[in-house]
């Protein structure tokens, strides 16, 4: 680490703007609307992948035990991911957030008989998931049956593994430029308020100086908040949402 100046990280890479103009679910939008359906899979794929957490934690909270969750979870997951689920992932149908909970929610009071009735996962591609964390993560709230909590519950474990995503793309960042060390050291910030960050300590930990250790933690602020954006981006069909968005996920943080 250098001792002056500002050189502990490099400026934000200004993955602003242009990463919003063709995102994940527009490209599954399309697919429903006859567009390349091989891409649309791909991204799907992704989407659905972070999802797995908030929908089991859903799954749970309105009454499944563990096993039943986890089964009907992967079901829900593999039919998704089955040809003829393109075809209603239409704009009408707004968020992929809401779009997958409103899916998920048909599924359980529709189609859960036939999920139980057949092994784990029915013999299509699953989804790959720690299913145990996903446990410790729902926790004995989980029980009882509540589908008012559900949702919020759903809501709260969306937001978390949103900034848990982020989380692990800047340590990828970082990693890629050989400053892990300093993503070790720097990440509290984002959590802490600036007046309780003890700048000092880190740059002495550093070998660096206070006022470079200030100036990468701003730009570690900002490229997090450009990453965030870049995220939510991925699960909604403009611009315009993601503002709304951001307001969600705050909100379902403090719920």
């Amino acid at each position: 680490m250098t001792a002056q100046g500002t050189e502990l990280m490099p400026s934000p890479s200004g993955a602003g703007a242009a990463v919003f103009a063709t995102t994940h679910w527009s490209v599954v939008q399309a697919a429903g609307r006859g567009a390349d359906t091989s891409r649309a899979r791909d991204a799907l794929a992704r989407l659905c992948q972070a999802y797995w957490h908030p929908l089991y934690a859903y799954v749970r909270r309105v009454g499944y035990s563990p096993h039943d969750a986890q089964d009907l979870t992967q079901e829900f997951f593999a039919r998704l991911l089955a040809k003829n689920f393109l075809a209603s992932a239409d704009e009408s149908r707004g968020r992929f957030r809401s779009f997958l909970l409103a899916s998920l929610k048909h599924f359980l009071a529709n189609e859960w008989d036939k999920a139980r009735a057949q092994k784990r996962g029915g013999g299509h591609a699953l989804i790959s998931i720690d299913v145990s964390s996903a446990e410790t993560a729902c926790g004995p709230v989980c029980e009882p049956a509540d589908p008012a909590s559900a949702e919020k519950m759903y809501e709260r474990r969306w937001a978390l593994t949103l900034l848990d995503q982020v989380l692990r793309r800047l340590k990828g960042e970082y990693a890629a430029s050989g400053r892990a060390a300093l993503f070790e050291e720097l990440k509290p910030t984002l959590t802490e308020a600036s007046r309780s960050v003890k700048y000092a300590e880190i740059a002495s930990r550093l070998g660096s100086t206070e006022g470079a250790v200030k100036v990468a933690v701003h730009r570690l602020r900002q490229r997090y908040r450009e990453v965030l954006r870049a995220e939510i981006a991925e699960t909604v069909s403009g611009v315009d949402e993601v503002e709304d968005e951001l307001k969600n996920l705050f909100a379902a943080l403090a719920g």
